[in-house]
């Protein structure tokens, strides 16, 4: 089981989260966002991939900010489009293939352009109240990586509320997902029924709930969580 913590924001508290080693830190580009993020990304353990998170944003911004942070996962928050994953990818390839074209002729010099060690993973979010029709995920099975289901909330995201995960019950795809929502230490016991089940539930994905202010992750709050639910993977 992965974990991604999200709504990165300052220094010293992403250093201190990345020692516990999370699969994904999150980091929103979203300026209606209380954890917008802007700022600088101090160097983390390559196993963690630093995570855009973005709301209807133009495609050509996404793949700046890809680029000036060396994003490794672009989370699609906002209503996109499959036609517009599908430009998205489609730039982001062209860029890769003539960023390594370049290199071919440019020995080893500082002040390249950034190449991501893989293709960029896209996720999709999709908010969840109490009933979701699941048919609307079908056209995006092809062009996204991971689905993320949240809470439907008035934010797009860190509302702090969980969605009733029965409803995931009628997942009918075998497409992986991030389970998010107001999820915290108080759901421990119910994430052991729902991360033994046979839905596909790639990564867990927290951030309010282990706030002491919006942004600034509880060190130690955090560490109890991934020990029980990482760790041990809930059986």
């Amino acid at each position: 089981m992965k974990l991604k913590v999200c709504g990165m924001k300052y220094t010293e508290n992403m250093q201190q989260v990345a020692d516990l080693q999370p699969d994904y830190l999150g980091f929103i580009f979203y300026e209606k966002s209380k954890r917008n993020f802007e700022g600088i990304i101090p160097e983390l353990p390559n196993a963690i991939k630093k995570t855009g998170v973005f709301v209807n944003e133009h495609i050509e911004i996404v793949i700046s900010l890809v680029e000036e942070y060396r994003l490794e996962v672009i989370q699609l928050h906002g209503d996109e489009s499959v036609e517009y994953v599908i430009e998205l990818k489609k730039q982001l390839a062209e860029n890769r293939a003539l960023y390594i074209e370049e290199n071919k002729s440019i020995k080893k010099k500082k002040n390249q352009h950034y190449i991501a060690r893989n293709d960029v993973e896209i996720i999709k979010v999709f908010g969840i109240k109490d009933t979701f029709n699941f048919d609307i995920l079908q056209p995006y099975l092809e062009v996204v990586d991971f689905f993320l289901f949240d809470t439907k909330g008035k934010e797009r995201g860190g509302n702090g509320t969980k969605f009733d995960w029965t409803v995931l019950e009628n997942y009918p795809y075998e497409k992986p997902f991030f389970l998010s929502g107001g999820i915290g230490l108080d759901d421990l016991e119910q994430l052991k029924i729902v991360l033994n089940s046979n839905l596909p539930i790639y990564a867990l994905d927290v951030n309010s709930k282990f706030e002491s202010k919006p942004g600034v992750k509880n060190i130690q709050e955090l560490k109890k969580f991934s020990e029980n639910v990482i760790l041990s993977e809930m059986k």
